[in-house]
């Protein structure tokens, strides 16, 4: 064999590995479209019939190499034969007319698959399911999709069972139910992410799964090392997807995050679900539904966001009767303190009940600043008996008579023995107070909380 002919047999084998790598490591395709429009967050393809909601990956040129890469994206609409697809991160090096190749291999519908169980607890991963804190790789660990099928309204066990918080003005004035969801309503800067750290600390659930949406990517950290402590990470579960990441990994972590928790409830365990926040997540979707034409309605929303709020809060919940559950707390961050913004207002009707942070108490020093008469737990009454039911009733009217009367009493208008009942609080007012506050390093649990309640309370009538 000639030297010319021994050439041509090297280059041919080099060829062919060359070819086997980038088909071993590509997906599986079905069809091939092509992009022809790129502008702002979506992407615009021809030529592939793929289903809503199913991955993709688009062909790039990767910067500094002359071998092409792959992006993911999702397919978020269609219209006629055009689909909108949109990337999971940022995208350099795009080309009009770049291939998009769909998972899948025709029995597989494409859908991305994330890891679950056990492995995760203990750690830090984004809304891909990928680790975010250095440790092993989740490679082999079990995998699901983020589907999955609504609960019978009629088979979730009720709420009657009372769950631990370790904060004493929700054990005794707004008790939370095992299986309850909440929603802690807040402007910016009042502590609600110190008052989350405390919760998941200090409940009495299984696991705990936090979900961190569209958050700053320093408070993230934050939250992880110094509010939620090694303590309560040891059984926690992170989902991270913090305000830099596209908006569809914004939604992705929320999805995620509320699968994972159902994953530990299918398995029989009591699970605290902590999603921060809620309006991030509805965000997130306006961006998406805006980018692809949805017109928008209220403040700019458009009505998509109102039928994903209950889609994804309705997840969690109590299972079957003798199975696990979720007791979820939904951040709802309210513009500039307004309790009638539109996701705030949709939020307040499909929870069950809402812890409502006051900018007045935080300015105070009073923490946690929750306000007791703007908030209410809608299933107390199933949970608690009537003593304890009576004293919290006695608690909030001595707080209301004296908050209705403050402004006499600080300018020296109250005299005492005209009103017993504000002679009562006016006397118990500071221990009232003192009983309302909590350090960050202190637990109340339930027992040392309603005794606190009744100590406060022992001479009324």
């Amino acid at each position: 064999m000639t030297s010319a002919e021994n050439l041509h047999q090297a280059q041919w084998r080099r060829t062919l590995n060359s070819v086997t790598r980038r088909v071993a490591t590509a997906p599986h395709y079905q069809a091939s479209g092509r992009v022809v429009r790129a502008t702002g967050l979506v992407l615009e393809a021809v030529g592939l019939r793929t289903p809503l909601g199913s991955a993709c990956r688009i062909e790039i040129t990767a910067p500094g190499s002359d071998r092409p890469d792959f992006a993911e994206a999702e397919v978020v609409g269609f219209s006629g034969d055009k689909l909108f697809l949109m990337p999971l991160a940022e995208i350099s090096g795009l080309v009009p007319g770049a291939r998009v190749f769909p998972l899948g291999d025709g029995e597989d519908t494409g859908a991305r698959r994330f890891p679950l169980g056990d492995a995760l607890l203990g750690r830090v991963v984004d809304g891909n399911g990928r680790p975010l804190d250095g440790g092993a790789p989740l490679d082999d660990v079990p995998h699901g999709t983020l589907a999955s099928p609504p609960m019978n309204p009629l088979a979730r066990a009720p709420i009657d069972t009372q769950i631990d918080v370790g904060i004493r003005a929700i054990n005794t004035l707004l008790s939370i139910g095992r299986g309850q969801r909440m929603g802690l309503f807040a402007g910016s800067g009042v502590g609600k992410s110190v008052l989350l750290g405390m919760m998941a600390r200090y409940t009495g659930a299984d696991v705990i799964v936090v979900g961190l949406i569209g958050e700053r990517g320093r408070e993230v950290k934050d939250f992880i090392d110094n509010i939620l402590g090694e303590e309560g990470r040891r059984r926690s579960v992170v989902v991270a997807a913090p305000a830099d990441t596209s908006p569809l990994q914004r939604l992705q972590g929320a999805a995620y995050a509320t699968r994972v928790a159902e994953h530990f409830r299918d398995a029989g365990l009591s699970v605290l679900l902590i999603m921060d926040s809620l309006t991030r997540y509805a965000m997130a979707q306006r961006e998406i539904a805006l980018a692809i034409g949805e017109p928008p309605a209220t403040k700019g929303y458009p009505p998509s966001v109102f039928a994903k709020l209950p889609g994804l809060v309705e997840r969690a919940g109590n299972g079957e009767t003798g199975g696990g559950s979720i007791t979820a707390f939904y951040t709802v961050l309210t513009e500039g303190d307004d309790q009638q913004d539109p996701i705030a207002d949709s939020a307040r009707a499909i929870l069950d009940g809402h812890v409502v942070l006051s900018r007045t108490l935080a300015e105070s020093g009073h923490y946690p600043a929750i306000d007791i008469e703007a908030s209410i737990s809608r299933a107390m009454t199933a949970i608690v008996g009537g003593g304890q039911q009576q004293r919290a009733q006695q608690f909030k009217q001595l707080f209301s008579r004296y908050q209705r009367n403050r402004d006499l009493i600080s300018v020296g208008a109250y005299s005492p023995g005209h009103d017993p009942a504000l002679d009562r609080a006016v006397e118990l007012y500071p221990s009232i107070e003192h009983f309302l506050q909590q350090g960050i390093g202190e637990r109340a649990d339930i027992g040392d909380s309603q005794q606190a309640l009744g100590a406060l309370l022992g001479g009324v009538p």
